[in-house]
């Protein structure tokens, strides 16, 4: 008996039911950061009310304040540490993703695990031995030594991402290269890369954006020079209250650096996420 085929009256309902329920869940995730942003732009008794408040006085007075108490030393401080721990993730784990996928070295499983185990142990657990090794080395409170530790926090995801996205080149593409000559690094920069870049850029915003939010590090390695932006969000809260708005204001302009790195990989991000999803 043939499968009964749905009219296309019911085809457009059930079409409709999914993206209505697509936006409600797009509005309900995104509410919470557009009213955080529209608080920023209150004042604090405005802010502070029970009851919300939407038609009030706006204004840029909030953001001019975190401005004023040294926000861009922070917003610096956690660029520097991003950057330079995400093109090191990069440097490190896109010749040892290749060396497991393409050209894979003896028991690369067991060497898949060691990256994957190191994720196993809560950071809590090491934080002893950390600051301990920090301070005899005289790197608390440096920026360099908390951008090597998100290097170790990152590396063991970043290999398991480009492994999958590695595995995705097709063979024939590598053989023809090596036939024609090709070195490693020729094979690998030339020929390889720019399959995977979608992929690449996939695991550069997700390293970056895991360094850029990375807490419980910064707050306990770092005092003042080295201080990034979480910690300092984390001081508008104290003994005299909690200051809604000046946070909301904060919190906004922390989230831009990773809203434009966003939306400026968007397209590499949205295609590099699916390619390790179906071979």
């Amino acid at each position: 008996m043939p499968a009964r085929r749905r009219s296309p009256a019911r085809r457009k309902a059930t079409a409709a039911l999914i993206t209505t329920l697509t936006w409600v869940l797009v509005l309900a995730f995104f509410f919470p950061v557009a009213w955080m942003v529209f608080t920023g732009f209150k004042t604090e008794a405005a802010a502070a009310t029970s009851t919300p408040t939407i038609f009030t006085e706006l204004s840029f007075d909030r953001f001019e304040a975190v401005m004023n108490r040294g926000f861009a030393i922070y917003l610096i401080n956690s660029l520097t540490a991003s950057v330079m721990s995400t093109l090191i993730v990069l440097a490190l784990a896109i010749p040892a993703a290749y060396g497991l996928s393409i050209r894979p070295i003896v028991k690369w499983t067991d060497a898949l695990f060691f990256f994957i185990s190191t994720r196993f142990m809560p950071i809590a657990a090491a934080i002893i031995p950390i600051y301990l090794l920090l301070r005899n080395l005289g790197a608390l409170d440096n920026i360099n030594a908390l951008a090597i530790l998100y290097v170790g926090m990152n590396l063991p995801l970043a290999v398991w991402m480009m492994r999958s996205f590695f595995a995705e080149v097709p063979t024939e593409i590598i053989e023809a290269a090596q036939i024609d000559g090709a070195k490693f690094w020729t094979e690998l920069v030339r020929v390889v890369l720019p399959i995977v870049m979608p992929g690449v850029a996939a695991v550069a915003l997700i390293c970056f954006i895991f360094a850029w939010n990375e807490y419980f590090l910064a707050n306990l390695l770092t005092s003042t020079m080295a201080r990034t932006t979480p910690p300092f969000l984390g001081s508008f809260v104290d003994g005299r209250g909690q200051f809604l708005a000046v946070l909301s204001a904060a919190a906004t302009l922390a989230v831009l650096p990773v809203v434009i790195a966003g939306w400026l990989a968007q397209k590499r991000l949205v295609r590099g996420l699916a390619m390790g999803a179906i071979k």
